[in-house]
């Protein structure tokens, strides 16, 4: 039976379609909807697992990632 683990999902618009990044393994996939995107990222993260090392899991898994909106002056 698989463990299910929580890991971020950062999603932006890209050339009219949709980057998506888990910053805890350093994986990225796209797609041309947020949902899309978001899924593909699913399935990228589920193969790096499937077919990493655990040396390679080891050196890029961060335990903790923090997310958090910045306020800057510009101009």
């Amino acid at each position: 039976m698989k463990k299910h683990h929580a890991f971020t999902a950062i999603i932006e618009s890209e050339n009219g379609g949709y980057f998506a990044l888990c910053p805890e393994v350093d994986v990225a996939s796209q797609g041309d909807t947020v949902e899309e995107a978001k899924n593909n990222l699913i399935e990228a993260i589920e193969l790096f697992f499937e077919t990493a090392s655990a040396e390679e899991i080891k050196k890029r898994l961060h335990e903790e990632v923090f997310v958090t909106r910045l306020e800057v002056a510009v101009g």
